[in-house]
């Protein structure tokens, strides 16, 4: 009797609350069961994924494509069955791999068990740099920061990419103790300089040289900008900025972190050059850049003064407008930047046309980590791809779009110590691991089903897009690439087989 009196004394004053207060007329309206609307409504993303959305509608990765990534991380059956249910007949821009009738052989079930796809370019190999190399893995995890993500998922996936021998990016955060555990890096640098920069935030050359040599460091990457917010930089929030994450970024803790729209180290296309050439003649590792497109003309500046002077970049990462694993403002997020499938041809051409693009390896990111779509990528000019938030699920990220709130219900996105707890990065590596294999397999199976021994020998006239009226282009002509560029010949200046 007495818990019903209580559970009543509580009923009534949770109404009387509601009557009262002003912020939320949903709830002065209907008291109690108003707040059923807000709660529905945090874990909206939660429950349409599972109960609302049909195999092939959830954005920006949909249930089968989610599945895919879930099922080859755990080593688990990844095929379909009882055909696709896409529509492929109405579907615009569909990737349709064309096969040939006598396909390449596939390599033998298991052997070898990891499926080693290296690139087929030398990574730095123009330039003659020192500790040039190739890479051993056509597919690599992409930059993702320490700050942003959790402790526990930087370690699972820098231990999945010694596991899977491939690179991993640190992001712009810097390099933390999470990054030194066995994988090899791409020391990410953004405008920030977090983790070589001065008491004024300005880039400091010997701290930048010091941490190359004593980190596994394979490449550096300069970032103008990402496609989740290119041109506006970035804010890591104070209650993220704990004081280890200070520490390795080299900001006080407990204060918002700042990167800002542009670099202070360099104003043009040409001082980038001045920038990318001292930072490789005194560190001898490939240097490189991420970006997202935007105005063209940068690049135009960049590929002539490549061909006029010999200054170069070692590669060149393409984010597309499509990209998000970094929380940004919804206008930037859908409006600002080209998608991949526009922004990259614009710039590979630039290039192409200086017989420039067998000298300089390109990237490719965004949603390129299902394997339709990095083919259509190593088809369109990539020698790599980079995975993000296709490795965020490998590690167990479910798609809750929570990353900008610090409450990560798997612990991959937050500095939770409670939510982080939950994600081993023992096992979770192994997950990450396995989920890089598949797509290398993946890429080997389709490539020889196109009668390629290679991905990189995967040319544009391999893939048609559907597009409005159940019709098809060749890719090559909607790319604009001319017949005697040939993607991948090989035998490029500097090159070891992909030109």
């Amino acid at each position: 009797m007495a818990a019903l009196l209580w559970i009543a004394a509580f009923l009534v004053a949770a109404v009387l609350y509601d009557i009262l207060q002003k912020k939320h007329a949903v709830i002065r309206n209907f008291p109690i069961i108003g707040h059923f609307r807000y709660w529905l409504e945090a874990v909206g993303p939660e429950l349409r994924q599972y109960i609302v959305t049909s195999n092939d509608e959830e954005r920006p990765f949909s249930r089968d494509e989610r599945r895919w990534i879930y099922s080859t991380a755990k080593r688990q059956n990844s095929y379909f069955g009882f055909g696709t249910d896409n529509h492929i007949d109405t579907a615009s821009n569909y990737i349709l791999i064309k096969h040939a009738s006598f396909p390449a052989s596939p390599p033998p079930e298991g052997d070898p068990p990891d499926y080693p796809l290296p690139c087929s370019k030398e990574l730095g190999g123009y330039r003659g740099r020192k500790m040039r190399f190739v890479p051993p893995s056509i597919v690599n995890i992409s930059a993702l920061s320490f700050g942003s993500l959790s402790r526990n998922a930087v370690e699972a996936l820098n231990r999945g990419a010694k596991l899977a021998n491939c690179l991993q990016n640190t992001g712009e955060g810097g390099i933390s103790d999470y990054h030194l555990l066995g994988g090899e890096l791409v020391w990410q640098i953004g405008t920030g300089y977090f983790g070589c920069r001065d008491a004024a935030g300005q880039f400091d050359f010997e701290r930048f040289r010091d941490k190359v040599a004593e980190c596994p460091v394979r490449a550096v990457e300069i970032k103008l900008s990402q496609g989740a917010k290119p041109g506006l930089g970035g804010v890591l929030p104070a209650a993220k900025v704990t004081p280890e994450i200070a520490r390795f970024r080299g900001v006080p803790a407990g204060r918002d972190c700042v990167s800002p729209n542009r670099h202070s180290a360099f104003s043009d296309a040409d001082s980038l050059l001045d920038f990318v050439e001292l930072l490789a003649a005194e560190t001898g590792v490939p240097i490189g850049i991420k970006s997202a497109v935007g105005e063209i003309g940068f690049w135009e500046d960049l590929a002539r003064l490549t061909e006029r002077t010999g200054r170069s970049l070692d590669f060149v990462t393409i984010d597309g407008g499509e990209g998000g694993t970094g929380a940004a403002p919804l206008t930037f997020s859908d409006h600002v930047a080209l998608p991949f499938r526009l922004g990259f041809p614009r710039v590979y051409r630039e290039f192409a046309k200086r017989d420039l693009h067998r000298d300089i390896v390109f990237i490719g990111s965004a949603r390129l980590g299902l394997p339709e779509n990095a083919l259509l990528a190593i088809a369109m000019g990539c020698d790599m791809v980079n995975v993000g938030r296709e490795a965020m699920m490998a590690v167990g990220c479910i798609q809750a779009q929570r990353c900008h709130t610090g409450r990560c219900p798997t612990g991959v996105a937050t500095q939770n110590k409670w939510l982080m707890r939950g994600l081993d990065p023992e096992s979770k590596s192994v997950r990450a691991a396995d989920y890089i294999i598949a797509m290398r397999k993946e890429l080997t199976l389709l490539s020889r089903a196109c009668g390629t021994d290679h991905p990189s020998m995967v040319s544009p006239d391999h893939i048609e897009l559907m597009t409005d009226g159940f019709a098809a282009q060749p890719m090559r002509k909607m790319l604009g690439y001319d017949e005697d560029w040939g993607t991948h010949q090989g035998g490029g200046r500097g090159a070891s087989g992909h030109g």
